[in-house]
């Protein structure tokens, strides 16, 4: 299951993927990023996929378009065995990864 909440109270100025919290995790965490405020202020495509250390994409947690906001979801592991997962946030020319450390 993903939660998706958003929070459009202020304009960002710029992207941002923070470090999942809690890390390591489990089953359950939280990833929040925030996309920035465009002058079109067009909703812009975010993508963000976990995958693994092979690179294999495990689930993609969000696919559509935004407004400018900071964003949460929940990234729920439960089928995943222990081991060391990428999230990663594509939008526009942005792209950043974190890693996240799943411990059963």
């Amino acid at each position: 299951i993903t939660d998706i909440s958003s929070e459009h109270n202020s304009f960002p100025i710029k992207y941002e993927l923070s470090q999942n919290y809690p890390n390591p995790f489990n089953p359950s965490t939280k990833i929040k990023y925030t996309i920035p405020y465009s002058v079109k202020n067009e909703a812009l495509s975010v993508n963000l996929t976990v995958y693994d250390i092979l690179g294999r994409e495990i689930k993609t947690l969000v696919n559509e378009k935004q407004k400018a906001g900071s964003y949460e979801v929940i990234f729920n592991a439960n089928s995943l065995s222990s081991g060391v997962y990428f999230a990663r946030l594509k939008s526009g020319n942005f792209i950043k990864s974190i890693s996240m450390l799943l411990i059963k």
